[in-house]
């Protein structure tokens, strides 16, 4: 995965009052979460604000990022976890990350990309992207930024489920029925079939028509 930098402040005063202060000054709110848990046995977090101007290079993309987290001069590596949106303005109102390691793996959602040309497509019918996204687990460092899935082989009615996938180094979470990808049908398709099938017909038909004639 490609790598980000962030700066970012820790948060001395919690609640709405303050995170709506610090909005108004151009800072977002965030918890960066790890492996530390309270005595309840819930994960406990660090509540620090990043300048937006950061962190929308971290939001409006894409991509996925290692992200490092520089807070108060203290490093820390991360992806991200979750982004609260305003219901009405769409402007990010909080941001959770995830610290990571060397050791622990991670499960995290990654892009697919689809390649080539299907023979589906290419015989009228229309590609269908079911999920942008697969689950896999693996360290943080062999994560790809996408999964490529050939889709060159792939004819009109079928599809490709996860279970059919298998990438090297990663083990894929999200469930094995789940469609990846489909070819549907299309009018064109099914144009094409019914000419198809007459012309089949057709030729089925000359020989016997051929001897006929000749008795």
């Amino acid at each position: 995965m490609k790598e980000i930098s962030i700066s970012g402040k820790k948060r001395e005063v919690l609640g709405k009052k303050a995170s709506k202060a610090l909005r108004k000054e151009g800072f977002i709110p965030c918890n960066l979460y790890g492996e530390e848990k309270d005595a309840n046995g819930k994960p406990t977090s660090l509540a620090f604000a990043a300048p937006f101007n950061e962190l929308r290079k971290v939001i409006y993309t894409p991509h996925i990022y290692v992200i490092k987290i520089n807070i108060d001069g203290q490093d820390h590596t991360a992806i991200l976890k979750e982004i609260q949106f305003h219901p009405v303005t769409d402007a990010p109102l909080h941001v959770d990350f995830y610290e990571v390691n060397d050791q622990k793996p991670i499960t995290i959602g990654i892009p697919v990309k689809l390649n080539g040309l299907a023979q589906g497509v290419r015989d009228g019918g229309r590609m269908n992207l079911s999920i942008r996204k697969i689950d896999v687990t693996a360290p943080y460092q062999q994560i790809p930024e996408h999964l490529d899935i050939d889709v060159t082989g792939l004819k009109l009615g079928k599809s490709i489920k996860v279970g059919q996938l298998s990438f090297e180094g990663l083990e894929l979470a999200t469930g094995k029925d789940v469609v990846v990808c489909s070819v549907k049908m299309t009018r064109n398709a099914v144009a094409s079939d019914d000419t198809a099938a007459a012309a089949d017909a057709d030729a089925a038909a000359a020989p016997a028509a051929d001897a006929a004639a000749a008795k």
